[in-house]
């Protein structure tokens, strides 16, 4: 919530490199999770939730604005209908990713071990960050 605030404010000024920089807040906030995983047997609580919170303030950063970049260009005519078809384009998005990310992580823990699912699934999700922000940074440059 703090975020989605924020955003809204650093949209105004740096347009839609805001989406950019919370892909790449989320991206490092995903990388020290694995690390704290990777160097620690048991991460503790506290140095999880600072991480998760890393992560979430990216992840505000992003989704707030986002809407706002995709309708941008939607008449006012069309404005609703865009709108459904996004909402509904986005939980069918993220409810994928999550089927994806998760099945990718339960079949590897099954086979192998819980610490490399965790290790392969975050990596696929770095790879879906790194992608969006790839994707943002091309939308940027065109409609510039």
């Amino acid at each position: 919530m703090i975020a989605s605030r924020h955003s809204g404010v650093r949209a105004k000024h740096r347009g839609t490199l805001v989406l950019v920089e919370g892909c790449a807040l989320q991206f490092i906030g995903l990388a020290v999770l694995v690390a704290a995983v990777a160097c620690a047997m048991t991460p503790s609580a506290t140095s999880l939730s600072v991480v998760l919170v890393a992560f979430g303030y990216g992840q505000g950063l992003v989704m707030a604005p986002l809407s706002s970049a995709v309708l941008s260009t939607v008449k006012p005519a069309n404005a609703g209908s865009a709108s459904g078809m996004y909402g509904t384009t986005a939980q069918i998005a993220n409810a994928s990713g999550v089927a994806a990310i998760g099945a990718v992580f339960f079949g590897v823990e099954a086979a192998y071990a819980a610490r490399l699912a965790l290790f392969i699934a975050a990596s696929l999700f770095a790879l879906a960050i790194v992608t969006s922000a790839a994707f943002l940074s091309w939308m940027r440059r065109v409609s510039a």
